[in-house]
């Protein structure tokens, strides 16, 4: 018997009363019935109303205060922000959340500051490149030195093996020791009947595929066997300026220990602007807008740039062991506790630059100060409930998302409690600053049956859900979520919708923008007098509502059909037994 029962079961056995005012917590609205043969009457009003701006305000200026030396794992800022939060889940009163009866899973890993030199000869030139301005470059291996010299150079299109869409980039090409260049996201294939339009069977259309994101590009370049492995960086398709890659990979930079001393990485591992990769392609007597039209074709070759590459990398190591902070409700269902919801933010933020003059600390206020506010904000509001759900949540907020998703990364392959047993991750990375809305942003829409959930919730708001506007960005693939999700659980992530209520319609696109622009990974990521966290509580509280209602139902939520993530998920579900999903 299959685990998962249809979703619409559980949707059309629960309903929820609203008022004229769609957005006011009522008794009437929160009595709600999780099926027709299991009723819930629990009143949900003191749970979603103990979710309050004061207080997220109050965790969130804690937490980006310069006390905490902005968060970064391995220094004293870690162990403000672990004690801190730590305090906070016991002064709450859920249990420790590991069962060896701590708050905290050890999470080992080793930070390495890369102090890198390069350059490239191309047409009887040397193009030199300055650090960080031109390139960043970095190697993971727990070594302290790193040389790639005369290292032929190789553009390989998108650096893409795709056998589902028929795709492979290197066409049988040996890369072992070389330098293989590539272009960031996924290849925009054209209609064949009508090339202004993207082909939505390839590579999603639009929206960004694992394939698209820069950690499956360096994987697949260590596969091969490249000596070193360089992305094009460009604003668009990448989703970000070169400035918060430049900003990340010039300071120290972590990774999960593991016994192979990560040899089995691209010895290194490099970014380029794109101003610099033309002044190399041109070198080498290539035209990089030309040879990026032929990439996004399935007959694409590699391309003999005929350059070679230099690396000479000086990395100073440390070994630290970070720390997860995890807590638990436990679930009032003696036949159902021992499942799980699990909600996640990540705690880290880009630590303290002691070489800045002046102000030092990035605070990382709205990243991620406020979901980590958001996750304590969460687990007291189910602290209150006068009738604790049947299964179990789990609040845990992780470690270096900001070095690459480690601290979830770690759980995920580590996980407390069973994977087969946790049946979705709610993720909360950067809460709403700038007020209520009228809809509700999904990322990575059409994933999951959590979307219907959610579809359900909102409109009990008032709201209705929307798709991302940017899914080329692969933002599903840059926070938490995407960990558990790799893993086959349901995962997910949305924030606050793109029209504000009583603003312009472009009001929250130019409010992202400038924040993207102006304090995204900056210095300047600092809290602010004029946020209007209205839309923080009431994204939180329908946060709460999805989650409650996942941890009450009949239903394991599953991977929509073509979603990437939806085998695993099955075959991990079919190792259960027909006892247990006769239970659920």
């Amino acid at each position: 018997m299959r685990n998962t029962i249809l979703i619409s079961l559980l949707l059309g056995s629960i309903a929820f009363g609203c008022n004229e005012n769609a957005r006011t917590v009522s008794e009437e609205e929160d009595t709600q019935t999780t099926t027709a043969t299991t009723p819930d009457s629990t009143n949900l009003t003191p749970a979603l109303n103990s979710i309050t701006t004061a207080d997220i305000m109050r965790h969130t200026r804690a937490l980006a205060s310069d006390a905490f030396e902005g968060r970064g794992p391995g220094t004293a800022g870690e162990d403000s922000t672990i004690n801190y939060l730590t305090r906070q889940f016991k002064a709450i009163g859920l249990q420790p959340g590991n069962p060896d009866g701590t708050y905290v899973q050890k999470v080992p890993m080793f930070g390495f500051t890369a102090q890198p030199k390069a350059s490239f000869t191309a047409g009887g030139k040397t193009i030199n490149l300055n650090f960080p301005s031109d390139y960043v470059a970095v190697s993971r291996r727990f070594v302290p030195d790193v040389n790639v010299n005369n290292s032929e150079m190789v553009f390989v299109g998108y650096g893409i093996v795709a056998p589902e869409y028929g795709w492979d980039d290197y066409k049988g090409l040996d890369v072992k020791g070389k330098t293989i260049v590539m272009l960031i996201n996924d290849p925009p294939v054209p209609l064949s009947s009508d090339k202004s339009k993207l082909d939505s069977t390839m590579f999603g259309g639009k929206a960004m595929t694992y394939y698209g994101r820069w950690t499956y590009k360096y994987e697949i370049a260590a596969k091969k066997g490249a000596a070193a492995a360089i992305i094009i960086h460009e604003t668009e398709p990448a989703g970000y300026p070169y400035e918060v890659v430049s900003g990340s990979w010039s300071r120290e930079n972590f990774d999960i220990s593991n016994a192979q001393k990560n040899m089995d990485k691209a010895a290194v591992e490099a970014w380029i602007t794109n101003e610099k990769a033309k002044q190399l392609f041109t070198a080498a007597g290539k035209n990089l807008q030309q040879l990026k039209a032929a990439a996004a074709r399935k007959d694409f070759k590699p391309v003999a740039l005929g350059a070679k590459a230099n690396f000479s990398i000086k990395n100073k190591l440390r070994e630290i062991e970070s720390r997860n902070v995890v807590a638990k409700l436990e679930g009032s269902d003696p036949e159902l506790k021992d499942e799980y919801i699990v909600y996640t933010a990540h705690w880290d933020h880009l630590g303290k630059d002691t070489s800045l003059k002046g102000d030092q600390v990035y605070n990382g206020a709205l990243d991620n100060a406020t979901g980590t506010a958001g996750l304590i904000e969460l687990a007291e509001a189910y602290a209150k409930l006068p009738q604790k759900p049947k299964r179990s949540i789990l609040f845990l907020a992780v470690t270096a998302e900001e070095k690459g998703l480690l601290g979830s990364k770690f759980y995920a392959e580590n996980p407390l409690y069973p994977l087969n047993k946790t049946l979705a991750n709610i993720n909360m990375d950067v809460l709403n600053a700038y007020g209520p809305t009228e809809d509700v942003v999904v990322i990575g829409y059409g994933n999951s049956e959590l979307e219907d959930i959610l579809a359900r919730e909102a409109e009990a708001q008032g709201r209705h859900l929307v798709p991302e506007t940017s899914p080329e960005k692969g933002s599903y693939y840059r926070s938490d979520h995407f960990e558990f999700a790799k893993q086959g659980v349901p995962a997910l992530y949305a924030k606050s919708g793109v029209k504000a209520e009583g603003k312009p319609a472009d009001y929250v696109q130019k409010w992202q923008e400038k924040y993207t622009a102006d304090d995204y990974h900056k210095l300047t990521d600092e809290v602010r007098d004029d946020w209007n966290l209205e839309g923080a509580v009431e994204d939180l509280q329908l946060f709460f509502r999805v989650g409650y209602r996942i941890a009450n139902g009949n239903a394991y939520p599953a991977w929509k059909e073509g979603s990437e993530f939806k085998a695993r998920r099955d075959k991990m579900l079919q190792q259960q037994t027909d006892t247990t999903a006769t239970k659920l």
